[in-house]
């Protein structure tokens, strides 16, 4: 496994739709591993393949239950919605509020081609949502509202430390 460096929001990279994968090999499952450890020492709840460079339908999710997996999603079901604070590893030191579906289902395969389901609310759905903009060539400050200040994010830090 090795990490990967995280794309910047200037990258053309990041503003590319990204191709299904069809091969489910070695190359991918390295991939996968790749990510998952980028993931985790970025300290981010998700990662998209276009956030290291590549131009593929993977996603990797980790929003403190399990780390999932996800190979060529496609969302089939949304439902409410919520709005709230969101950051992106590809938009590093900013912050904005975004409304996302408060509940999201995805479809998508596993490593070994495998389909799989996973859905969920709140955090999850808006992590689904957020990674899956980014296979698509979006980053989530098309969609947000407006970004917070430094003096809202200290009194938030406030909050959660309270």
């Amino acid at each position: 496994m090795a990490l990967r460096r995280i794309l910047t929001v200037d990258d053309p990279a990041l503003h590319k739709v990204c191709r299904p994968v069809t091969k489910f090999d070695k190359k991918l499952c390295n991939l996968l591993d790749d990510m998952k450890e980028t993931l985790v020492e970025a300290n981010g709840v998700g990662l998209a393949a276009p956030q290291v460079g590549i131009l593929r339908r993977v996603i990797v999710i980790d929003t403190g239950e399990e780390l999932v997996e996800l190979i060529n999603p496609k969302i089939v079901e949304t439902s409410g919605e919520q709005e709230d604070v969101e950051g992106c590893l590809s938009v590093p030191g900013e912050y904005w509020l975004v409304k996302r579906p408060s509940f999201a289902r995805v479809c998508a395969t596993d490593r070994d081609g495998n389909e799989i389901e996973l859905s969920g609310e709140g955090l999850t759905a808006r992590c689904i949502c957020h990674e899956c903009d980014h296979l698509d060539g979006h980053i989530y400050t098309e969609i947000a509202s407006r970004r917070l200040t430094d003096e809202e994010l200290e009194e938030m830090r406030k909050e959660s430390e309270a």
